[in-house]
């Protein structure tokens, strides 16, 4: 039975053709891509120098309208303005007061320059024509499309700021440049000056203008914004491959340990094999024929120093190897002496450079000196769930300030519902972010900040605030006060202990073998 035919493939005719629909779709999918849309990344300035920078270029843009707006004067470019003087300043200079904050709220910062823009070139256009007002226009226009940290928000501002002003452009175009005193001055083709119409030669040259301003303003912007982009994912990928490269180095070091512990499984074996067969034939013939007991002897002596000098070696080689420890923090092993860290070690934690958050350590004792109160492994608890909490912040946080602070009280208290009958010891860490997209963790850090605050029956408190941003604190109770009595002594060095409080060591000859072989 033959197949039935195919039916031709039916189309409405006013569906678009497919290679249309999808030429449509790739250009949108790479302008959205250009703009950054789906990035998962926010560009925030590096710290409040910046700002204040913002806030100087303000005051600049100030000075340099109300120095533009008299000297417009002066030309007579406000002759027909009949608002009061004072008035025409105070609107020129307040005109710029949204640029001091273009990079802290850069959508907002555009939308009240290009409001003050229109309202201006409605009521008092001699203002916006001015050469410092067009460069403000073109700065918060290009701030806004460099700066804005919601990409999809910017396309919308900038968008409609750019739409309305084309808007306004062509309104005041055909009304108040007149359209008819041109038609009326070049009323026939023989009047005209050019080759193209008056009217509409004017109106090419507006459209030109304004694209190159307008477009130039937001592809400079888009343009740093990717630049800023690529330079971020270039640091990450160098960080990433400086982790992989000690991430191979911490493996070479084990593999090369695994090694030398086989090595060392071997020499023990084959020595104290040939040991233990030549001391049991020493004593098989020591009554018989004490030459050949002495010839065992002798062999076993030459296989013990032997094994002992081998062992040195590869023990001595493991020692070699460091552990990753900090330079100056190591000993004569190479293995690392850095003490644990503690509470006293919470300033240089919040110092140090998180990627240019700006951070801030308070600490609050009540009574003054009760930090020294808290045992070490709760100040190394306390330690380490800053530390995760500020790597989180600067992994998962799109937050600009973060804050720690330390809590030490030696007094009864109930907080949140919990007693804490001898005081409490607690760390908090706050910030100003919101999370980032993109950027969910595997949630073990937190859940080890759990565990450590269940060690000490303690509480902890995680999640965002209702004013913003995140909290992440963990409170735990004191011990009871020690009588001053019973506070421990300072630690003495064994070599600097009188004799009668050292330890008893072995004595004699067979102390000094077993000294050579623990060596």
């Amino acid at each position: 039975m033959a197949d039935a035919p195919t039916p031709p493939e039916t189309r409405r005719p006013d569906a678009p053709r497919p290679d249309a629909t999808r030429l449509s779709a790739g250009f949108a999918g790479r302008a959205l891509d250009w703009f950054g849309v789906d990035a998962d990344w926010e560009r925030v300035p590096a710290g409040r120098d910046a700002y204040r920078k913002d806030l100087l270029l303000g005051v600049g843009f100030a000075v340099l309208a109300a120095v533009s707006i008299e000297l417009g004067r002066s030309m007579g470019l406000f002759d027909d303005v009949t608002e009061p003087l004072w008035l025409v300043y105070l609107l020129g200079v307040v005109s710029t007061v949204p640029l001091a904050w273009r990079r802290r709220h850069p959508l907002v910062s555009v939308v009240l320059v290009y409001g003050f823009f229109l309202g201006l070139g409605l009521t008092m256009p001699q203002i916006t024509v001015l050469m410092p007002m067009q460069v403000m226009y073109f700065v918060a226009l290009f701030t806004a499309v460099a700066w804005a940290r919601d990409r999809r928000a910017m396309l919308v501002v900038v968008g409609a700021c750019v739409l309305v002003m084309f808007t306004w452009v062509a309104w005041m175009f055909a009304v108040q440049q007149g359209i008819e005193t041109i038609l009326e001055e070049y009323p026939t083709r023989a009047d005209w000056p050019g080759l193209i119409e008056p009217y509409l030669a004017s109106s090419m040259y507006q459209l030109i203008v304004n694209i190159a301003f307008f477009g130039g303003a937001v592809v400079a912007g888009q343009m740093q914004w990717n630049a800023a982009w690529r330079r971020r994912q270039l640091s990450d990928q160098a960080v990433t491959i400086e982790k992989q490269a000690a991430a191979l180095t911490g493996q070479a070091i084990v593999a090369e340990r695994v090694r030398i512990a086989r090595e060392l499984h071997d020499v023990v074996a084959h020595h104290v094999s040939v040991i233990g067969i030549q001391a049991a034939a020493a004593r098989r013939v020591l009554d018989r024929d004490p030459a050949l007991a002495a010839e065992a002897l002798v062999t076993i002596e030459h296989e013990s120093r032997e094994g002992v000098a081998q062992m040195r070696n590869l023990v001595g080689t493991l020692r070699s190897v460091p552990d990753g420890g900090p330079a100056g923090q190591s000993g004569a092993d190479g293995a690392s002496r850095a003490p644990e860290p503690g509470l006293a070690d919470l300033p240089a934690l919040t110092a140090a450079d998180h990627d240019g958050l700006d951070t801030t350590f308070r600490q609050v004792e009540e009574p003054p000196g009760a930090v020294v109160d808290v045992p070490d492994p709760m100040g190394l608890s306390l330690y380490r769930t800053a530390q995760e909490a500020m790597a989180n912040v600067r992994k998962h946080s799109t937050a600009r300030s973060a804050t720690v602070t330390l809590r030490v009280v030696r007094e009864p208290a109930t907080l949140a519902g919990e007693q804490f009958a001898h005081g409490f010891a607690e760390v908090e860490v706050l910030d100003d972010g919101r999370p980032r997209r993109g950027t969910s963790g595997s949630g073990l850090g937190l859940l080890g900040i759990r565990e450590r605050a269940a060690t000490h029956q303690g509480v902890v408190e995680i999640g965002p605030r209702a004013t913003g941003g995140f909290r992440v604190r963990m409170r735990l109770p004191l011990p009871p006060a020690e009588p001053v009595t019973s506070r421990p002594q300072e630690r003495v060095p064994a070599e600097d202990r009188p004799a009668a409080d050292r330890p008893v060591g072995t004595t004699g000859a067979l102390s000094g073998a077993a000294a050579e072989t623990a060596r």
